[in-house]
């Protein structure tokens, strides 16, 4: 005997009803209008300046001193940048220039990490006074004539260790990463020493990844830093022009164009004729063109690490 069994009806949902926090009330609505305009009026106010920047450095000089121009050039022209690239020494500057910054970064990176390792151990009894000695030096500065005395005695002027070796250790960076690493849990450590890992060995394999937001925050400041760095150059390597950075050849460049123009009665004493082909221009234009050649390296760094710059800069500086 067969039974037809009979499909039992299911319970109807009751209608789900939205959560308060998602209901648009008035004072929701005026509060994302204003935050968003808010932002909006904050971003344009930090991104109008380099595209004025970028529309002057491609806008006739001539036409520039006139002034009034915004985001779009006037009188388009590629002569400022034509100055700044014809430069004899501008490629094998710009070569030194990304040597620099990659030894930099790897040599800071490396022994401030280590450092801050070694600080963020409580088993390490001399971890308070060496901090605070370094803390310090983030108060009191020795001067230029001194760090200039002592490079000299150091034996290291006209060489390319005079752009590492004193950075190797950054003080802000080793409180970045010092206080990164005292949040990673110390279990973790733990059983790697359990596995028989070194202190080298637990740094550098388990320590080291895990702290990648970390050491994308200060790479970042460090790269933006050496890049941007001209004053080193003039003080230590001017004599070897092998040692010259991009930097280095640009504020040149940007000061014979200022002085030029400065003796020149042309468009009310604005002209200036520089480079080697004696090409027509103003300081103003060339100067913008200037700052775009070196902030462009940069700003094509930066977005590769973005995600990890916000997270690293708020969990470094915050916890602790």
């Amino acid at each position: 005997m067969t039974s037809t069994l009979a499909p039992k009806s299911l319970p109807r949902r009751a209608p789900r009803s939205r959560s308060p926090r998602h209901r648009w009330t008035a004072e929701r609505v005026i509060f994302t209008t204003l935050n968003t305009t808010f932002l909006l009026a904050l971003a344009t106010l930090m991104v109008y300046p380099l595209l004025n920047t970028l529309a002057i450095s491609l806008n006739d000089g001539m036409d520039a001193v006139r002034g009034g121009i915004g985001i779009w050039p006037r009188v388009f022209s590629l002569k400022n940048y034509e100055v700044v690239l014809n430069m004899n020494t501008i490629y094998q500057a710009f070569f030194m220039s990304v040597l620099k910054t990659v030894v930099v970064v790897a040599t800071n990176l490396f022994f401030t990490s280590m450092l801050a390792y070694a600080l963020s151990r409580k088993e390490f009894i001399f971890r308070r006074p060496i901090t605070l000695i370094f803390v310090l030096t983030l108060y009191f500065d020795a001067g230029l004539i001194p760090n200039y005395l002592l490079i000299k005695d150091l034996g290291m002027l006209n060489s390319f260790q005079a752009y590492w070796v004193p950075v190797i250790i950054s003080a802000f960076n080793l409180i970045i990463l010092r206080t990164y690493m005292k949040s990673i849990p110390e279990e973790i450590t733990e059983s790697a020493r359990v596995d028989g890992a070194g202190e080298f060995r637990t740094w550098w394999q388990i320590i080291m990844p895990l702290c990648k937001p970390a050491l994308a925050v200060v790479g970042l400041f460090v790269a933006v830093g050496s890049w941007n760095a001209w004053l080193d150059t003039l003080l230590y390597n001017s004599g070897d022009q092998a040692l010259s950075t991009l930097q280095y050849e640009l504020q040149k460049l940007l000061a014979s164009s200022m002085n030029a123009g400065a003796n020149s009665a042309n468009v009310a004493g604005n002209a200036a004729s520089v480079g080697s082909g004696g090409q027509l221009t103003t300081p103003i234009a060339l100067r913008s063109a200037i700052t775009m050649v070196a902030a462009v390296p940069i700003l094509l760094v930066y977005p590769f690490l973005q995600k990890h710059f916000v997270s690293g800069l708020m969990i470094g500086s915050v916890k602790g």
